[in-house]
């Protein structure tokens, strides 16, 4: 069987997330989506999304395809329901499309026959999405990845709370630590590093490679992705992968892309004053959305950056490859490939942008290659509309 995710209407809810990576691509809990749903199917899945990223991720299309909403987190009952899945039917969960099978033309989805998903599910339609719902993701993957296998013994030197709760994976390093997985399970990744005097709370999940750094004090529900570096303070945050907020200063109720850098002493404010409910700015909608959240952060997407003691707005949206700087509050919405702060914003060019992700990737062994360089591009024209010359 051929396994198709596709993005959805959903895609466009989750920018500026989504203008560098599908839907599927997402990091949630401890896995992205499709590392999810890869395991559960045991098989490598293809890519339905945007035309300019398919370079990156493809779509491969045999006689037998099963499309996957991927803004659903996958389960066992949901994998039990494709698999017994016919020709011309789909899946459809509270009116959603979760998924469908058919051949190599495209069918038309209204005329498939309806199966009904009863079972609860797991749905990523926001932004905000990601951290509010992380808790419950790194759960479900804690269980999955955990399944019949032993944990590497827990060094002595860790003070220890629900030990049952942790698993460290083969090479990480956690030493004279505080571990406390009495409200939510905590996973240390191969490789991973934490370092003496971390105060750690679960639900907590650091990937392969990720470092924290000494002294931190990081409270759950918080996913810190793959070669990820973070020191200081952290509530209730994702980071996707290959970013770093190194030092010391406030994240909370936040979302990090890949390739970001967070300047030392940078604060994000995640409550108003007045406690009101958060508004984020939605990209489809092109207005600020109403989250049902007291507490939100900050988004920001890939390749952004800020200076030393950046001030973040309750609810602030970053696009890709922004760099923000200088004293005061810059606005709660900051385009893509925006160059500034406060005091205003002028366009960070192309060739300057695409120099320096070179110089940032090639710090860790990863190519700049020429699908980054177009999907770049795409983005950095894509984003034009909103950003000021």
């Amino acid at each position: 069987m051929n396994y198709i995710l596709f993005d959805g209407e959903t895609r466009k809810d989750l920018l500026p997330l989504t203008f560098t990576r599908p839907v599927a691509d997402i990091r949630i809990g401890i896995n992205t989506i499709r590392e999810k749903w890869e395991m559960l199917l045991s098989e490598k899945t293809f890519t339905k999304t945007e035309d300019y990223l398919r370079a990156k991720w493809p779509l491969r299309l045999t006689e037998k395809n099963i499309f996957i909403n991927s803004s659903f987190i996958p389960t066992q009952n949901l994998v039990k329901q494709l698999e017994i899945i016919k020709p011309g039917q789909k899946i459809v969960h509270e009116n959603i499309l979760v998924a469908y099978f058919h051949g190599e033309e495209e069918p038309e989805i209204n005329n498939l026959e309806t199966v009904i998903f009863e079972g609860d599910l797991l749905k990523v339609s926001n932004t905000w999405d990601i951290f509010s719902k992380n808790g419950e993701a790194i759960h479900l993957d804690f269980d999955l990845v955990t399944a019949d296998r032993e944990s590497q013994k827990i060094p002595d030197s860790n003070f220890v709370k629900s030990g049952e709760n942790i698993f460290i994976e083969e090479g990480a390093s956690v030493e004279n630590c505080s571990l406390n997985a009495s409200s939510g399970p905590i996973y240390i990744g191969k490789n991973a590093t934490i370092m003496e005097g971390s105060l750690i709370r679960g639900p907590f999940a650091i990937c392969e490679g990720a470092t924290v750094k000494m002294g931190a004090k990081i409270y759950g529900p918080t996913t810190i992705g793959p070669y990820c570096k973070v020191g200081g303070e952290v509530n209730n945050s994702v980071l996707f992968q290959n970013s770093n907020k190194g030092h010391e200063g406030f994240l909370g109720n936040s979302v990090l892309g890949e390739w970001c850098n967070i300047g030392a002493d940078t604060n994000n404010s995640n409550l108003k004053n007045n406690y009101a409910e958060v508004k984020l700015w939605n990209y489809n909608t092109e207005n600020f959305a109403r989250t049902g959240l007291q507490f939100c952060g900050l988004i920001m997407g890939d390749h952004s950056k800020c200076g030393i003691n950046t001030m973040f707005n309750t609810g602030t949206v970053v696009g890709v490859s922004a760099n923000i700087f200088g004293t005061g509050f810059p606005r709660n919405f900051i385009p893509g490939f925006s160059w500034g702060g406060s005091a205003g914003t002028t366009t960070y060019k192309l060739e300057k942008a695409l120099e320096t992700a070179e110089i940032v990737m090639s710090r860790r062994n990863v190519e700049l290659t020429q699908e980054d360089r177009d999907i770049f591009k795409n983005v950095f024209d894509y984003s034009a509309k909103w950003r000021r010359a």
